[in-house]
C-alpha cells in the first residue's frame, strides 16, 4: 500500500452545506409554478443533477413543460442559487473543516476538491478556503457524475499523485462508491449505516487528525 500523499474533498456536506440554498431556490421555483416543495423532497435530490432534479420536482407537482421550458426553469433556479451563495461568508464553513485542511497542508499532504458543483470556485472564494486547495476539479471540468470515479481520478492526476496514495472525504454513498471505484481510500462524513463501504466514518472533519489517515 503506497503512503498517503493527497486528500481529495467533496464540497457539499463535507466542507460547506449549501443544501439550504438549493432548497430555497427550488422551493421558490415550485411556488411560482403553483405548488409547494418540501424539505423531505429536497433530501431526495442530493447528488442528483440539476436537470434530473427539475424533472422530479415537475413530476411531484404534476406539471408538464417542454424541453426548452425546462432549460429556462433550470437556468432561473441556478441564477437564484448563485445569487445566494455569492453572499456566503467564512463562518458558513462546516465545523473543523478549515482547521483540518490547514493541518493536512501542514503535514505536507496535497489537497484537491472533487465536486460536481459548477459553482465550487465561487463558494471557496466566498468562504476564504481557496488558498487551501492545490487543485479544483468540479462540474466545469468533468462529464461523468459519481459513482463514476472521473472527478477523483482527475483530482489525483492534477496533483500528480497515484490514486492508491489518495484519501477521499465524502458524505454521499455515490461519492464513496466513486472513490472506491478509483482505487482510493475513503473517509465517510455522516452515518456509518449509510456509508458502510468507507474505510472510516466520522460525523465531521472536526473529529479527524491527519495522522489517522496513515492507518486506513
Amino acid at each position: 500500500m503506497p503512503e498517503i500523499k493527497a486528500c481529495l474533498f467533496d464540497l457539499d456536506g463535507v466542507i460547506v452545506d449549501t443544501a439550504v440554498y438549493h432548497y430555497r431556490a427550488w422551493k421558490r421555483l415550485a411556488n411560482e409554478l403553483g405548488f409547494d416543495f418540501t424539505e423531505e423532497e429536497n433530501e431526495k435530490l442530493k447528488g442528483i443533477s440539476r436537470v434530473r432534479s427539475l424533472e422530479l420536482i415537475l413530476s411531484w407537482g404534476g406539471v408538464q413543460k417542454s424541453e426548452a421550458e425546462q432549460e429556462e426553469l433550470a437556468g432561473r433556479k441556478n441564477r437564484w442559487y448563485v445569487e445566494m451563495i455569492s453572499r456566503m461568508k467564512p463562518e458558513e464553513v462546516l465545523p473543523g473543516a478549515k482547521e483540518f485542511l490547514e493541518a493536512v497542508k501542514g503535514a505536507g499532504l496535497k489537497t484537491a476538491l472533487g465536486s460536481a458543483s459548477k459553482n465550487s470556485g465561487l463558494i471557496l472564494e466566498r468562504t476564504g478556503l481557496k488558498p487551501l486547495f492545490d487543485a479544483i476539479v468540479d462540474g466545469n471540468t468533468v462529464t461523468a457524475s459519481k459513482p463514476d470515479p472521473q472527478v477523483f481520478l482527475k483530482g489525483a492526476e492534477a496533483l500528480g499523485v497515484e490514486p492508491a496514495a489518495c484519501v477521499v472525504f465524502e458524505d454521499a454513498l455515490a461519492g464513496v462508491e466513486a472513490a472506491k471505484a478509483g482505487g482510493m481510500k475513503v473517509v465517510g462524513i455522516g452515518s456509518p449505516r449509510v456509508l458502510k463501504e468507507a474505510d472510516l466514518v466520522v460525523r465531521g472533519l472536526y473529529e479527524l487528525r491527519p495522522e489517522q489517515l496513515y492507518d486506513l
